[in-house]
This record gives C-alpha cells, structure tokens and sequence, in this order.
C-alpha cells in the first residue's frame, strides 16, 4: 500500500514538472511531430504549397484570396482564430527566403492537431488572438527563386509608391484589420556574425524604427518586448547565436511604415547554421519563435519584459567570410609575398528546372583581411599555394577556388568545392 502511494506522488510530481516546463521547450521537442514533410529543401514554388492552403479550408482555418501577383498567380490568406488581439504575418517577400514559410506551414499543421498536451494552448490562443497568415507573398519571384519581384522590384523598398500589386495587398490588409502585432519574416545572409564574437547569426530580430531619430513609442516598446522575450527563450537552443539586425530608418520599406502605422513590427531574419543549407532546422526555430511570441502576446506576459533586454542583443557583424585562409605564401617565379584569401560559396543550380545544387567557392578578396572573421579560418603560416606540378600559383579576385597548400613540398592542405580539406 505504502508502495502504491509512493508511486502516485512520484507520477504527480513528474506531472507537475511538465505542466510547468515552458512552451519554447515543448514545441521543440515535439517539433517533428508537426513539421510539413512534404518541404525536402528550400527550392519550393507556390505549386508545392497551392495543394498545402487547399488542405487547410476547415473549422481552424478560413481561406481567402486576398489579390494576384503582377503574373496572376493567387495570393492567400489563412485566418485562425477570433480574438480580440490581432496578429499579422506574412512569409517570402523576397522570392527566394523560403525559411519562414516552411515555417508557417509547421504551425498550420500544429493548430489543426489536437489530443496533445497542447489542447489548452489552442483553446486558448483560438479565443483570444485572431491571426491572419500570408504565405509567400511574392509568388512570381518565387517562381524564379529571386529576392525582386517579376517587376525587378524589391518589394520591401515598395512601401510608399505600391508599384507591385503585391505591395499594394499588404498594406491593404494592414490598413484593413489594424493588426496589434506584425511579423515580417525574411532571411538573410548565412555570413553575418554575431556582434564582435565568431558565432554566425542563426537569427536576427529587429523592431524597426519609424522614423530617424529611432523615436521609441508604445508601438515599437511592445515589438521590443516582444522581441526580448523570444531571445530569451530561443536562446536555450542556440546560445549566444541571435543578433539585432540595424535599425537605421528606411522610409520606404514596410517594416518601418508599418510600425509608423501603429502594429508593432517584429522583423524576423533567418541566418544560417552550420550544415544547414536548407534551413530545416532553422525553420524549427522560426516555428518555436513565432508560437511562443504568440502566447506572450495572449497572456500579456511581454509587457513585464524590460527593453534594456531588447538593447542588450548584439548587433550584426558582417564583416565575414565562409572561409579565411591566413598568411599563406604566393611564389610567383621566385617572388614571394603573404596575403589572407577570402573565399565565399555559392549554390549553384546543376540545371534550370531541378531544385539539386551544387556548392562552388570563388576568391572574394586578396590581401590583408585582419579585420574580418571566417565561419572557417585556417592559419596557413609557412604554407604556400601551388598548381597542380607543385609550382607557384597566381590568385585572381574572382576565380574558383579549388587550390593545394603545400609546406616542405608536401600538399598539406586542398580546398575543394567549398570544403577545405
């Protein structure tokens, strides 16, 4: 009998701890258990998706057609919930920034499901918050995996002149439901670093300024709040790996405009991650973000978060190559002198209608690169490049890298597609 009670006080209380284990820490374990399987890297066009936004039109979710892009392709929104606390957001903006929307399907899929232990989450975030989703917003670059729209325009430099009718449905839909919150979700450059460290920007977050001075009103207080309190929990995951994008005033971008408009602006930047090329797992992390911001916002838990938290976020460093090989030697017919090498890769399409890349590596810049940082450095001290037949070796600004190091005429170092070896 003593047994038998020990037993129940024992499960209680392992019941009681993971009643009060934080949401981020849930959702990422049980990420799998949501994400969108049918995204296997992050070339996908809005084909891929159409089937997806089809299977969403049911008691969660409203579907609506909110426009066409410049080459007709329809554009949709998803409605979840119908709360008082409005929340906006909308994915690929830029073509080719595909992370976010992977994203937003991962959560399509977790609002739908129920039995979990995230029933009450749902309830509760379905009464209290109306969300309006827009995934890729600007199918038409998508199509051609490119930032600009069909235009050659880049939409988020669109904000005051509308030029794209893509432009135009956002601020539309902005103006329309005056959203609280709005999420404005990006990626950018997998070689920006975090502040003066050498860790690379997994994600970067920004309230944008609506004006010059970088005047802070209420407004732009919560998106800071906000903001704060998803570094803190997303930390756990990525430590020491989150930035704060620049908040230099851009009038003409939507960010900035919308804050102006009086949603608080949430700028969501996706970086890069080591052996991550296709952001599978930074798209987790986007998915935990955006979930837990959420609840902050329907239990008002943001507004006891400090801004100086916000403040204390380093800044982006991009003063950074993929790879910074040092001090290696150039012989060129007896003449000998020591530069740094900046190499940066590319993915290149193995053809025009297959989503299979290939990594090609080009010499950015030769010389004295002291001030910047690699995501891989190798010191090439008393090492010189060579050819093939193990002679000196000319270096262009521009040229693939595929070169040899060799020191007491030994190859002691090849770097190779990318891969320095």
């Amino acid at each position: 009998m003593k047994v038998s009670i020990k037993l129940t006080i024992l499960f209680v209380f392992y019941l009681q701890i993971g009643s009060t284990q934080p949401l981020s820490e849930k959702l990422f374990k049980n990420f799998e258990l949501y994400k969108e399987q049918s995204f296997k890297n992050k070339r996908f066009k809005q084909k891929d998706i159409l089937p997806l936004i089809d299977k969403k039109r049911n008691a969660n979710f409203k579907v609506t057609e909110v426009g066409k892009s410049f080459e007709k392709r329809p554009i949709f929104e998803l409605t979840y919930g119908t709360g008082p606390i409005r929340i906006m957001l909308w994915s690929q903006m830029h073509g080719d920034e595909a992370t976010a929307t992977m994203a937003l399907f991962d959560i399509f899929n977790f609002l739908n499901a129920s039995g979990d232990e995230f029933d009450q989450f749902r309830k509760e975030l379905k009464a209290k918050t109306t969300i309006y989703f827009i995934p890729m917003l600007n199918p038409d670059g998508t199509e051609l995996y490119q930032r600009r729209t069909i235009q050659e325009i880049d939409m988020n430099r669109d904000a005051l002149r509308l030029a794209c009718p893509e432009s135009k449905i956002l601020k539309e839909l902005q103006q329309k439901y005056c959203p609280d919150f709005a999420f404005n979700l990006h990626d950018q450059s997998p070689r920006i670093l975090v502040g003066n460290s050498n860790k690379q920007s997994t994600l970067s977050f920004l309230a944008s300024a609506y004006d010059q001075k970088k005047s802070i009103n209420g407004t732009r207080k919560r998106a800071m709040q906000v903001i704060a309190l998803m570094n803190k929990e997303i930390q756990k995951f990525i430590p020491g790996q989150i930035s704060k994008y620049s908040d230099e005033h851009e009038p003409r971008a939507f960010g900035d405009n919308i804050q102006k408009w009086e949603s608080s602006l949430i700028l969501i930047e996706s970086g890069g991650y080591r052996d991550d090329i296709d952001k599978m797992f930074i798209r987790k992390l986007n998915f935990v973000a955006m979930l837990t911001a959420f609840e902050s916002m329907y239990k008002a838990s943001y507004k006891k978060v400090n801004i100086a938290d916000y403040n204390s976020i380093p800044q982006n460093n991009y003063s950074c190559y993929d790879i910074l090989i040092k001090n290696v030697t150039i012989d060129i017919e007896g003449q000998k002198y020591t530069v740094d090498l900046g190499v940066n890769k590319t993915e290149v399409l193995n053809d025009e209608k297959s989503t299979n890349v290939y990594i090609r590596a080009n010499i950015m810049d030769v010389g004295d690169l002291s001030i910047f940082k690699g995501l891989q450095e190798w010191d090439a001290k008393g090492a010189t490049l060579v050819d093939d037949f193990g002679n000196g070796k000319e270096i262009r600004v521009g040229q693939i890298a595929n070169l040899k190091f060799s020191q007491n005429k030994r190859i002691v170092k090849v770097l190779e597609n990318g891969m320095l070896k």
